[in-house]
């Protein structure tokens, strides 16, 4: 794919949307950039914003029309829109568990939907979905976020599947924790159970400890940048940690991975 495209990313308010929007203006891209306020949100240099809430269905059709207006197309949707959670799966309601995929996989499926019309006619477009690690390798009292990856990535599979003969492509990036309020504040469940306290404690300070040295978000917005405009591939880790986990979580035994993740997290066998 050439470089001039028109970019539409959501969740650029902050983080790695934000980095990613801007790396993709450094390209000579012509980028949107979706936010829930747009009147409270911060100016991105060279970057249009638009309003969307990702959990709307009517939301998310009007933002992508207003993008087709203005600029006739779309070659490539970012989504980077989402939202954490901490908790096991036992104190995790339903009520919580739905409104953490009606972003992190709905939001996404939306977005999608909304803009395929537009790449089938095209007959190109690249939809970039952003994972994560825990898409393929879930971890402790992160089970419904894992579980919202997961989703994530199957339907990216299968969406790839579905159009790669008309020249419209998936792909998947998968960065391990980043340096974001995403990971450093994450939302944590509001039922707690004193059977888990100690895990859970020790699982947050672990998450705490590794985010505060990890890579900062313009590092996984390069991938990004790779994974939308060079040449396809399904799977793309920013390099360190997140390729690391995935050639483990490829090549090494189940039970030395499984046992390599407790340690990691200070957990008992």
């Amino acid at each position: 794919m050439s470089e001039y495209k028109v970019v539409l990313i959501t969740g650029v308010s902050s983080g790695i949307g934000r980095a990613a929007a801007l790396a993709f203006k450094a390209r000579g891209c012509q980028v949107y950039g979706t936010v829930r306020d747009i009147n409270s949100a911060s100016p991105l240099n060279g970057v249009a914003l638009t309003e969307i809430d990702i959990r709307d269905e009517h939301s998310v059709q009007q933002a992508i029309e207003r993008v087709i207006v203005k600029a006739g197309r779309i070659d490539v949707l970012v989504n980077s829109a989402g939202v954490s959670l901490i908790g096991a799966v036992e104190e995790t309601s339903v009520e919580e568990a739905t409104r953490l995929f009606d972003t992190n996989f709905f939001g996404a499926l939306r977005t999608t939907r909304a803009v395929l019309p537009h790449m089938r006619n095209q007959k190109s477009g690249r939809i970039v979905n952003v994972s994560s690690v825990l898409g393929f390798l879930p971890a402790p009292f992160m089970g419904i976020y894992a579980a919202s990856k997961h989703a994530l990535e199957g339907m990216s599979e299968t969406l790839d599947h579905e159009l790669r003969g008309i020249g419209v492509r998936a792909t998947l990036v998968e960065p391990s924790f980043t340096r974001t309020k995403l990971d450093m504040n994450s939302a944590e469940t509001a039922e707690k159970i004193a059977f888990y306290e100690n895990a859970r404690g020790q699982t947050l300070g672990t998450i705490l400890k590794q985010v505060s040295t990890a890579s900062l978000p313009e590092s996984v917005a390069g991938v990004i940048v790779n994974a939308a405009l060079g040449p396809w591939k399904m799977r793309h880790t920013p390099g360190g940690e997140a390729t690391l986990l995935a050639r483990l979580r490829r090549f090494a035994p189940a039970s030395m991975v499984s046992k390599g993740l407790r340690k990691a997290f200070g957990m008992k066998d």
